[in-house]
């Protein structure tokens, strides 16, 4: 009895440890398998002259097979009744290249990109992606404290008092060193209006940093990636954090949801541990309290591109109204998968059909005033 009892006790730990390490070997291998089937692989149109080509900036791999932009090619396909390929690019630079020599139809990239391929290729707008709250824009803000000469300035109606002038000599917080709402738009506009001198050589990018501090403060932040006062929320921190009497010379350069955003409903622990004991203590400079006021104008969203030139008025008419469909609200008709198509591969609530002047032309007038900003961008984007 001992003897089968010892003899059998190891057996039944093999079988059981053999069940264990099938069961693990199945579901490694449907997880593998599953990793496979997200593999980006994208079918090319059948009939040339009936097609529309996207350059987009793929991954590898999708995890999530909704974030595949073949979706999207899919659903304007049935909208517009031409097939729809992605061709697949490489950062802004391959997009430019694609649209330029035709070989895409529509591309995506960011306002700094899309004002220099606006400029040196002659591409246009045929929409734009809509931020959080549906607009195709931020617009770039002074923040600064209720109580500070700067806010009464702007409020007092006195031509004679200019709150842009009062910022020399401030302590400027940016969000980094090319942020458009957080430098480029402030300064460009700054430099335009002749508040500000360029310190430096104007066609190298490294004098926009000499020129702020020129201006405003050697103690001015222009923080790097990763750092206590980086982005909107590290601007705005920046000027939250000082107490009363030294807030009054500070400016957070940020975008107009900043203050609602970090010191609304769930504020940070540093917003009112300062001067500021409510969001009404902040006031944004030609923005708080004026009606259809911008501050320092619009930053624009990414837009939809194409090329005029290999790029038919029919076919941007045609595409803009599959765009608009796509973008509507259910309560208006619209379709659920499709802004869930839209959330998933753009993060984008929709698109709004806009043109190239009214999306890009306020942006442009201000930065390319910021010295060295168009070589900057050709090198970047080259």
């Amino acid at each position: 009895m001992w003897c089968l009892g010892t003899s059998m006790q190891p057996r039944r730990v093999y079988l059981r440890n053999l069940q264990v390490l099938s069961i693990l070997a199945v579901f490694v291998a449907a997880s593998f398998a599953g990793c496979l089937s997200n593999t980006v692989s994208f079918p090319k149109c059948e009939d040339k002259d009936n097609c529309l080509t996207i350059a987009f900036e793929a991954k590898e791999e999708y995890r999530n097979t909704e974030e595949n932009p073949q979706e999207f090619a899919d659903r304007i396909s049935e909208l517009i009744g031409m097939d729809v390929e992605i061709y697949p690019v490489t950062g802004a630079a391959g997009t430019i290249t694609a649209l330029k020599y035709g070989h895409a139809d529509i591309g995506f990239l960011d306002g700094g990109a899309a004002w220099l391929s606006w400029q040196t290729s002659g591409l246009e707008v045929l929409a734009a992606e809509q931020k959080a709250d549906g607009r195709p824009f931020y617009n770039a803000i002074a923040w600064v404290h209720k109580d500070s000469d700067m806010a009464k300035a702007d409020l007092d109606n006195d031509n004679s008092t200019d709150p842009y002038a009062l910022m020399a000599g401030k302590v400027s917080c940016h969000t980094s060193a090319l942020g458009s709402s957080g430098m480029l738009l402030p300064m460009g506009f700054l430099i335009t209006n002749e508040y500000v001198d360029v310190v430096g050589d104007p066609d190298e990018i490294d004098s926009l940093t000499d020129t702020v501090r020129n201006h405003f403060s050697e103690e001015s932040s222009i923080p790097n990636s990763g750092t206590k006062y980086h982005k909107y929320i590290g601007s705005l921190r920046c000027l939250a954090e000082h107490e009363e009497g030294t807030a009054m010379d500070y400016i957070s350069f940020a975008k107009d949801p900043t203050v609602p955003d970090y010191c609304g409903n769930d504020p940070e622990d540093w917003c009112f541990e300062g001067g500021f004991t409510s969001t009404s203590d902040f006031h944004g400079i030609n923005y708080t309290g004026k009606e259809n006021g911008e501050g320092f104008g619009r930053a624009p969203s990414h837009p939809v591109m194409y090329n005029p030139e290999y790029f038919s008025a029919e076919k941007v008419t045609m595409l803009r109204e599959a765009l608009a469909n796509m973008s509507k609200q259910v309560s208006e008709g619209g379709s659920q998968s499709d802004l869930d198509i839209l959330d998933a591969v753009f993060s984008t609530p929709g698109f709004t059909i806009i043109g190239t002047e009214d999306h890009l032309g306020t942006y442009g007038t201000h930065i390319e005033n910021v010295p060295g900003i168009k070589a900057y961008f050709e090198d970047k984007y080259d």
